[in-house]
């Protein structure tokens, strides 16, 4: 009775090693079916310029706060905010009382120094006659001189006085100083206007200029005429530049240094004040060797960042890395790879440690 259960047993367990020989093959058959096609590139080294970057604001090369050196009331206001106006346009003018009052003593004092220089010039004329006839002494003569020049040298300086006091009625008349847009007003008609107060700014807006701050540490690295892209934030566009300025003294800057950046091209959408990004190309030395994959192929669990790496035997192999800066959507590999390795870089399903690839 025990032979006759013992001979069914042993005739399923067969069937069954049997089924599971065949499942296990036909498993192999699909996963070498069933190969996922990848992209790869090449590990190589790569020459990466180094850059100095910082942020900063634009403003116009040529601008300009006018004022008055005299004290006055606006008596003429011919601009507004916004307005184009060509160098040597009158923008406004003042009402000087004070100027007036002192061109009019000039010319009074030019008056009486004109008649006292007839006065003595006749008499000088008169003695020099009654010398030549000997009704006159060699001394009265030579006072006569005396009285003739100074008097000569009187009105010359009354003149010079008077052409001082005409010149600074021109501060009165407030005129553009280059040709530009007027983007601000600070007074308006009858304002009493007072030196050293500004009554309006001028900029010209066809030539702009980024002003950044350089750190010490890489202060060194930047000298005139080195090539430069800003990028401006707001309209989301970038534009090549040059250094136009370096300063190399932070003594009133707060221990950073000024550069100036002058864009190659603008346009009406590029302002003054808009923040921007730059970034200088540093001459520190000729670009260095590094290793950069595309940021598109790096695989991301927590801190850690990877790639898969294609083995000898066709399989998907994954690879934890240290990485450096990103530039260009590219991203330094510092440790992990090796030149003249293959990186998988895009596949047409998911991919996991080990799986079976194709190119």
């Amino acid at each position: 009775m025990r032979t006759l259960y013992i001979i069914p047993i042993l005739f399923i367990a067969g069937s069954i090693l049997s089924s599971c020989g065949q499942t296990d093959d036909q498993s192999n058959d699909q996963l070498t079916e069933k190969a996922i096609k990848v992209e790869v590139i090449k590990v190589e080294n790569q020459e990466q310029n180094n850059y100095v970057k910082a942020s900063g604001q634009l403003q116009a090369v040529n601008s300009a706060n006018l004022s008055t050196r005299f004290m006055g009331h606006i008596s003429s206001l011919n601009v507004k905010t916004g307005d184009q106006v060509r160098e040597g346009q009158l923008l406004m003018s003042l009402n000087s009382k004070d100027l007036q009052a002192k061109s009019a003593q000039a010319s009074a004092a030019v008056d009486q120094a004109k008649a006292a220089y007839e006065n003595a010039s006749k008499d000088y004329e008169r003695f020099k006659n009654l010398h030549m006839k000997g009704s006159a002494s060699d001394k009265e003569l030579e006072n006569m001189k005396s009285r003739f020049e100074m008097s000569k040298a009187g009105l010359k300086a009354a003149k010079n006085m008077k052409a001082e006091v005409e010149s600074q009625f021109d501060y009165l008349n407030i005129k553009a100083p280059f040709k530009g847009t007027i983007v601000n007003v600070f007074v308006k008609e009858g304002d009493l206007a007072k030196p050293g107060y500004p009554l309006a700014s001028i900029e010209a807006l066809d030539q702009m200029e980024a002003q950044l701050m350089i750190s010490e540490s890489d202060i060194s690295k930047i000298e005139e005429g080195q090539k430069a892209e800003v990028h401006i934030k707001s309209i989301d566009r970038s534009v090549s530049a040059k250094v136009s300025e370096v300063s190399r003294s932070a003594k009133n800057t707060g221990g950073q240094y000024l550069v100036k950046l002058r864009l190659a091209k603008i346009d009406s959408f590029i302002l003054p004040g808009m923040f921007i990004n730059a970034s200088i190309q540093s001459i520190s030395a000729e670009g260095a060797q590094h290793i950069f994959i595309p940021q598109e192929s790096l695989v991301e669990n927590g801190q850690l960042k990877g790639v898969y790496t294609l083995s000898e035997d066709g399989k998907a192999i994954l690879r934890w890395l240290r990485t450096g800066k990103t530039s260009e959507n590219k991203v330094e590999v510092l440790s992990g790879l090796k030149e003249g390795e293959q990186v998988i870089i895009s596949s047409e399903s998911r991919l996991h440690n080990g799986a079976t690839v194709s190119l």
